[in-house]
């Protein structure tokens, strides 16, 4: 290599000129939240989606589907539309209630969802509540360790929503995500506490319990400035 300065007649021609390697395009991070309902958990991460896309598009992009499926079916339909979708997906969420489903259904999911991680880029997270969401939306006011039928969330809602003056909890109530959000550390410390209490149980010995805390933890940074 010359360490000669360059001849004045080659000065001003293209090939001297500084090369300027074109910009790369960094993808966003891609995550799938797919519901086992099509209307309550969709509102809710729904609103999410909508917060996070709006401000942050360039580095995460949320995209929300209700399947409409329990358990195993939706995992396998989750995982059909990751593959037909054309999208690297980072993450994705299987957002499920326990219900009364069969509880090989309701553990095979996690399982699963281990063993697609260990073979792909996409890493896939068994978000269940046990016995459904509510439970969730209620660690928003309160830590209850006492299993109880779903039923009985509602009007517990009810009760707590009122003291708030936000009126009672109707099922797919479309603002609960607005409603709760400045409840969301209680809820998150009060899942966690949960979570430790039902450590080295299945998802279906876990009751009560729900891992929707992890899910909405990792997307909490998105959200700090809009609180």
């Amino acid at each position: 290599m010359s360490l000669k300065p360059p001849k004045k007649s080659d000065l001003g021609k293209s090939w001297m000129k500084n090369r300027r390697d074109k910009a790369r395009m960094i993808q966003p991070e891609y995550h799938l939240i797919a519901s086992e309902g099509t209307e309550t958990e969709p509102q809710y991460f729904g609103a999410i989606q909508r917060i996070i896309n709006s401000k942050y598009r360039d580095r995460i992009q949320l995209k929300v589907e209700g399947i409409g499926d329990n358990t195993v079916n939706l995992l396998m339909k989750a995982r059909q539309y990751v593959q037909n979708n054309g999208i690297v997906f980072k993450h994705v969420w299987i957002v499920y209630d326990t219900d009364d489903f069969p509880a090989e259904n309701i553990d095979m999911v996690a399982q699963l969802c281990e063993e697609y991680n260990a073979q792909g880029e996409t890493i896939y997270h068994a978000v269940w509540s046990n016995q459904c969401v509510e439970l969730w939306y209620l660690l928003h006011f309160m830590y209850m360790d006492t299993d109880i039928d779903r039923s009985r969330y509602w009007p517990k809602l009810s009760d707590w929503l009122k003291n708030i003056g936000a009126g009672s909890y109707e099922k797919n109530r479309p603002d609960m995500y607005e409603v709760l959000r400045p409840y969301m550390d209680i809820a998150i410390a009060n899942a966690k506490r949960l979570d430790k209490q039902n450590e080295g149980r299945k998802p279906s010995e876990s009751a009560p319990g729900t891992k929707v805390y992890e899910l909405v933890e990792m997307l909490r940074p998105y959200l700090l400035d809009t609180q």
